[in-house]
């Protein structure tokens, strides 16, 4: 009897202990992944931050006013469009480009049949021998 509750209580304290290790790699592999994300969530504003002064800096150097400088910085002589010539868009330009590049890409126009001339294919095999 005696033998036996000293092993019981033996296994009691190896489960408690086996818990208890399990409890700390636990909270240690937390630990881990909380550092690792919040270092990438640093990375993830860096990059963030260059994008938005890289932003910046496009708007700036595509600002009417700045374009009009450097073209009589650099002696140009361009001027800046009248309203007529002006061409408004309506929906995305994305969009519309896209479409237009696909629809060229799959449909065979007449002028690109007329300029080919020859809609053959050649089938080249060869044989080891």
């Amino acid at each position: 009897m005696v033998n036996r509750l000293i092993a019981l209580t033996l296994l009691l304290l190896v489960f408690a202990g086996s818990l208890g290790l399990g409890a700390v790699w636990f909270r240690q592999e937390i630990s881990q992944t909380a550092n690792r994300s919040r270092a990438l969530e640093g990375k993830f504003a860096d990059v963030e931050r260059r994008l938005d002064e890289v932003n910046a800096q496009v708007a700036a150097a595509v600002n009417p006013d700045t374009l009009l400088r450097q073209n009589q910085a650099m002696r140009l002589g361009l001027a800046a469009p009248r309203e007529l010539q002006v061409v408004r868009v309506a929906g995305s330009v994305e969009l519309r480009l896209a479409s237009k590049r696909a629809q060229d890409a799959f449909n065979l126009t007449a002028a690109a049949v007329t300029a080919r001339n020859d809609l053959s294919f050649r089938v080249v095999t060869a044989s080891l021998r």
